[in-house]
């Protein structure tokens, strides 16, 4: 009797470890399917700092991060741009892109490197489409308030004066106003390039909509994920600078993206 109560232990313990086993198996496998690229792409009237905060995160979680830097001047060199940096990539990645980013990403998302497309409080124009087209759906508050300037020869920026108020509500006064001392200007006909191929109709995609969005109506953000049957997220409070002030939220979606996409 003793000796069935041995042999029944030893059983039990066994199949412990062999569902240990299993299941470190199992996690490895997931961690090893696991993308582990991601390029990050701004929006227009900023650049690539701001991403710091979800680059950190990524970072420290293992994945190897590219920082896009398009230069504004042209929805073409943007585009460029991010082609260069996709083409830099050892395997596949998550394309990331923030406001404006999003209409480059959508061009750039056919790269046969893009696994999957993340879209961060930003445009998903569709084929023929462009994002000023696009924006009259639900219109933004910065849309109506006249804080959109223009320079003499055709570059867009956001008056400092009202930078915080429209585009970073949920940051430090002092974080927001380096924000618009040192944004990119932006081409003005860059919000008019109309799309040639979009990369979410074939490719599985993203959309985190900043709730409190003044830059691009969050109506907005939710009726582009509708249509392109994007997995959704909201955060609540969010501005349109929720990339810089909610970096764990992003940072979530985006490695949600990166165990998931193929």
């Amino acid at each position: 009797m003793e000796h069935m109560r041995v042999v029944r232990r030893i059983a039990q313990s066994l199949c412990i470890i062999l569902l240990l086993l299993t299941a470190r198996a199992l996690s490895a496998q997931k961690e090893e399917q696991r993308i582990r690229n991601i390029v990050l792409v701004h929006g227009a009237w900023a650049d690539g700092s701001g991403w710091k905060g979800v680059y950190d995160i990524l970072v420290k979680d293992g994945y190897n991060v590219s920082i896009v830097q398009e230069p504004e001047t042209s929805f073409k060199e943007d585009v460029a741009a991010t082609k260069r940096a996709l083409a830099q990539q050892d395997g596949p990645c998550i394309l990331v892109g923030h406001s404006y980013g999003g209409a480059v990403i959508t061009e750039a998302g056919t790269d046969p490197s893009v696994a999957g497309l993340v879209y961060v409080a930003a445009h998903m124009p569709d084929a023929g489409e462009n994002e000023a087209d696009d924006g009259k759906r639900f219109p933004s508050d910065l849309s109506k308030s006249g804080a959109i300037k223009k320079t003499a020869d055709g570059f867009t920026y956001l008056d400092p004066a009202h930078f915080q108020e429209y585009f970073a509500a949920d940051l430090p006064a002092e974080q927001a106003a380096f924000m618009a001392r040192s944004q990119v200007l932006n081409l003005a006909d860059n919000f008019k390039a109309a799309i040639t191929t979009a990369a979410w109709r074939s490719k599985p995609s993203w959309m985190l909509v900043a709730t409190k969005d003044r830059t691009i109506n969050p109506d907005l953000e939710r009726w582009y994920a509708t249509r392109a049957k994007s997995h959704t997220v909201e955060v609540t409070g969010a501005s349109h600078a929720v990339y810089a002030s909610r970096p764990k939220e992003v940072a979530a979606l985006i490695e949600d993206a990166a165990s998931h996409a193929r």
